[in-house]
């Protein structure tokens, strides 16, 4: 049985299952130093760049979701409430997938009351809450068709890959792409190929970046739109992720510097939320920009970003999160500031609590941080923490 407490025993599992495969030789294979494996495999250190991930499952012969694992505590109620339904939301994506079309049991009204709720609940990452009604509400907004089944897919794929079924999180993108093309809504297309994009599996980082340039110049046409150009913003800004994934920093940072010509002028969503939540303005390039930052190594970066930026101006959670947890990581890298990346964390949490314990980067880190405080102690806080994301504090 795989472990399932670190990347790095995940790493060790199969590296030992390739033959008995030394640390150095996978070093080797996947470009980084032996001294770098050797700590990731004590969890003394976490592997935070998504392409060192991509270069570790690449030799080791797996993918990166066999390194990454579905972390958290399995008896959090929130979250095995959640999984209980997943089933259902697979077969329902299936039928859907397959062009079926159950009559509606509910009317336009009460799709749209139920639109707005789910809605609602992505606003404050409330996962948990959305999964059990996505079922009915895929097959019932199929039925409806336009741009409610665009909406159900897209909260259906945001939902199932922040749960980490981002296998199922893929389909769903894929419905509501097709759904948007048929409905040829040019801001909900952007929507849903942005949504795309995120579902992409982390080493398929090159072809992520090329469905994103294609779509942008799908949007292109219809620019005058203030929701289409909030779009070609952050279909930058996952391309520049999906680029820096790929090793191509001049490229990642050609697509920031197109997101901020459109930040600028636009200027931040005046409700917090921006159409669809994307968020879209120059406080949401800052977040993205700390984790493109971290990707591409430059921790000091991240750092200076955070110091002058607050995601105060948006009323989304995960935004808030994003800059907590990549605030975090980056003082957490040097391993000499893991009181103050604590407290970041425990504001990432507050911000998204379940969305926080399935995050496996939080999970390592927290990790590491453990096996470092050893040396001392572990504070009651680190450890209430750990315990909550399923990491063996007394190991």
């Amino acid at each position: 049985m795989v472990p399932t407490d670190t990347i790095g025993s995940r790493i060790r599992y199969w590296r030992l299952r390739r033959g008995g495969m030394t640390q150095g030789v996978l070093a080797g294979l996947a470009g980084v130093d032996q001294s770098f494996i050797s700590k990731v495999e004590a969890g003394l250190r976490g592997v935070e760049r998504r392409s060192t991930l991509v270069a570790i499952a690449k030799a080791l012969q797996v993918s990166v979701a066999d390194l990454l694992g579905q972390p958290g505590d399995p008896t959090d109620p929130l979250k095995s409430e959640a999984a209980a339904v997943v089933p259902a939301i697979r077969a329902a994506i299936i039928e859907v997938e397959e062009g079926e079309r159950r009559p509606p049991t509910m009317s336009a009204d009460e799709l749209a009351e139920l639109v707005e709720r789910v809605d609602g609940m992505r606003a404050v990452s409330d996962y948990g809450g959305m999964a059990p009604l996505l079922p009915a509400f895929l097959l019932d907004a199929a039925a409806h068709g336009g741009v409610a089944l665009i909406r159900a897919a897209y909260e259906t794929s945001v939902c199932l890959r922040n749960l980490g079924y981002r296998d199922l999180a893929l389909p769903a993108a894929r419905i509501a792409v097709t759904a948007a093309q048929e409905a040829e809504h040019t801001a909900w297309l952007g929507a849903a190929r942005f949504v795309h994009t995120l579902a992409m599996p982390i080493e398929t980082a090159g072809t992520t970046s090329r469905i994103a340039e294609r779509s942008l110049s799908e949007l292109q046409a219809g620019a005058a739109d203030v929701a289409v150009r909030q779009m070609l913003g952050q279909m930058h800004l996952s391309a520049s992720m999906a680029c820096a994934v790929d090793g191509r920093a001049a490229d990642a940072q050609a697509h920031i510097t197109e997101a901020r010509r459109e930040a600028a002028t636009l200027g931040d969503p005046e409700d917090g939320a921006g159409f669809n939540l994307c968020s879209f303005g120059p406080t949401n390039l800052s977040l993205w920009r700390m984790n493109v930052a971290i990707e591409l190594g430059e921790y000091g970066e991240v750092l200076e970003l955070a110091r002058n930026t607050t995601p105060a101006p948006l009323r989304v959670a995960n935004r808030h999160q994003t800059y907590w947890m990549s605030y975090g990581r980056a003082l957490a890298h040097s391993g000499k500031t893991d009181r103050e990346a604590l407290a970041a964390f425990m504001h990432a949490e507050r911000a998204a609590p379940l969305a926080f314990s399935l995050n496996p980067m939080a999970r390592d880190t927290v990790a590491s941080m453990v096996r470092r405080a050893r040396r001392r102690s572990v504070s009651e806080d680190l450890r209430i923490m750990a315990r909550r994301l399923g990491v063996d504090v007394d190991a």
